[in-house]
Parts: structure tokens; sequence; C-alpha cells
């Protein structure tokens, strides 16, 4: 059965593989699982925070300051969430950058209650003034706070409730070694595998109240970069495609027309992805190509290519890094389709004469 799906009414302006959250997100907070039980995959992470959570209950303590680190979008606020229930305390949100002042900082620990959660998101991008005045906290769970100035300036220091610092960050390379340190419980959360995201849309479906085959959900697994917010993303998408298209059955042929009609390939490159290897292949003869470069060329923030396009295309062999710049491998040609120049490696580019 043919479907057409290439209506303009259906396409959305927001990118679709984007990890940043987007506006179409805001109802992610729904789909999002509650208990360590309902949290699917990142296995390793999730049986050694079972253990400390178990443990810190059992000794009547506020779980050890916790740092979630690793790609966007694999669910680093959701396990935040999971851990205070878990608890059964309560758990306050706030991000780095909405931190400006030391006093904003004294005044969410001073609102804390004994054993409570505060989560800060992109914690790397802490203000140093902020961040010194957080290390007597998470150490001694008391800060000092500068009264008045000049010769009149007095230091009152402020006794806070027991607490948990949930920190967590995209860039653990850029957290000072101080604030790292004062973290007991590290984890590294990895991007999931297919079998995993199909198991998440399945379960996200069924809130959603969607129908859904298990190789419809296969294939909407499949192209969501190995990252469950793209997979809900993805999944909201095909929902009103067969909806309004398909008799509202998500079916593997429905998946794979409604994302190919929304310019996600078999393997989850969407058109800003062609695009940059496209560019690097036609205009820089395979590269090398610097990053600022290749985003003026096809129009693009270079932090968006860098942080939300580059890592994947790497994992996927299809781009190297270079001291020089950025390559396209043999992998990328046959993508796309091209014809492979001599020189080119499965692994990468060697020097190659045009």
């Amino acid at each position: 059965m043919s479907i057409d799906f290439s209506d303009s009414a259906l396409e959305t302006e927001a990118p679709l593989v984007t990890t940043s959250l987007t506006r179409d997100d805001e109802a992610e907070g729904s789909l999002r699982p509650k208990t360590l039980n309902e949290y699917i995959g990142q296995q390793k992470a999730k049986g050694n925070l079972e253990v400390f959570i178990q443990a810190a209950k059992m000794r009547g303590e506020p779980l050890d300051h916790v740092l979630l680190h690793g790609p966007p979008g694999l669910g680093k606020t959701t396990l935040s969430g999971i851990i205070a229930n878990e608890m059964g305390v309560h758990i306050r949100i706030t991000s780095g950058p909405a931190i400006e002042k030391p006093g904003d900082l004294a005044a969410l620990l001073t609102n804390l209650n004994e054993n409570d959660i505060l989560f800060v998101d992109e914690i790397h991008r802490l203000n140093r003034s902020v961040e010194e005045i957080l290390y007597p906290a998470m150490e001694d769970y008391a800060i000092d706070i500068i009264i008045g100035k000049g010769p009149a300036a007095n230091s009152i220091r402020l006794d806070l409730p027991k607490f948990t610092l949930i920190g967590a960050t995209t860039r653990a390379g850029q957290l000072s070694a101080p604030l790292r340190d004062r973290f007991g419980v590290t984890l590294r959360l990895e991007l999931y595998t297919p079998e995993e995201l199909a198991e998440i849309v399945t379960r996200s479906a069924g809130i959603l109240e969607v129908p859904i085959e298990p190789e419809g959900a296969m294939e909407i697994a499949k192209r969501s970069r190995g990252t469950p917010r793209i997979a809900n993303r993805m999944l909201r998408r095909v929902r009103d495609f067969a909806q309004v298209k398909a008799g509202g059955v998500i079916t593997e042929h429905v998946a794979d027309q409604a994302l190919t009609a929304l310019e996600v390939d078999h393997l989850g490159l969407d058109g800003v992805d062609r695009r940059m290897l496209r560019s690097i292949i036609q205009h820089y003869g395979g590269g090398p190509v610097g990053l600022e470069t290749l985003a003026a060329t096809i129009n693009e923030e270079a932090v968006t290519l860098e942080d939300v396009y580059e890592p994947y295309l790497m994992q996927m062999g299809f781009l190297t890094r270079t001291p020089r710049g950025r390559c396209v491998t043999r992998q990328a040609y046959e993508h796309l389709g091209l014809p492979v120049p001599g020189g080119i490696s499965g692994g990468g580019l060697e020097q190659i004469s045009f």
C-alpha cells in the first residue's frame, strides 16, 4: 500500500533530530518514568544507583552528591526526578546559567528541607563566584555570606539542611576539578540501543494511546540516534501522519513513509547531516575543512553543528576530526550514493590529489 505523505501542512519547522528541548517537548513530562523499575536502559548506571539509594535510605541519610553526564536527551533530568521519588523527598530544579549571583544560590539552598534534592542542569556553566559558594555547602552543609562592603563588611555563616546536589552536564570536561571532586557518585549515561528505544517508544505510545506495532516501534527506534528525547519526538510526529493518512495505527510502513517525508533516513540522518557531508565533499574535496567555514557554507550555527550533528556523524563513522579540520570517510560517500575517489579508506581520509 502506498501512502501519500507529501502534504506540506504536516511538515514541522523544528529540527526533528535536535537534542535540545523544543516547544514540542513541553508535554514530555507526562512520558517520563517515575521509578527506577519504569526507567528503561542504562542498566549499569541504574543498578549502581539502586544500591546507593537503598543504602542511604537504610542509614536515614541523604544520598551522596550525584553527577550525571553524557550527551543531551538521554534522561538526566528524568533520572533526577526518579531519585527524588525513590528517596521520598522533594526536588528543586534550576540550571547553571540561571544562578547568576551567590545570593541566588543561597536562596535556593536555605529553602531546602532536610534530605531534599537540588538539581542543577548545565552545571558546567555555573558562575565561578557561585561555584565557590557551593564548595562548603556540599562538604559542610553551610555557606558563608558577606554582608556589607569595604571595612564594614561582615561574614555570616549559615547552616543548611543536609541535602543532595545532582548536577547534570553534557560537557564533564569543562567542570572545574574542585567541583568535580566533590561529587561522591558519578554516572555516565550512554546512547541507547535500538531495542531499548523500541521499548521506550512502545511505552510512550501506550501513554499517548496510540496503536503501534512492534515493527513500527523498531523503525522509529532505529532512526532516533540512540536518544529517547528524539525517539519520543519522532513518535509524536509519526502519530500525526498515521492519524491523518493511515487510519491511526503506526506500522513499519507508516513509520518509514512518515520519517522519510520528514527527511530522516534509515540511519537517522536528517537534511542538515546530509548537507554537511555533501558540502565537505562537493566544495572541499572531502576535507579537511574548518568548522566555522563549514557552518558558513551551509548557513548553520557552528555550535549547533558541533553539539548536535557532528557527534552522531562521528559515531556512525561518516566524519573524522583532524588537526586541519573535518573530513568525510568512505562510508559517507557510500551512504550518499556518491562515487568514492581514490585514497579514501574505510576508516578515514588519506591525502588525495585533486
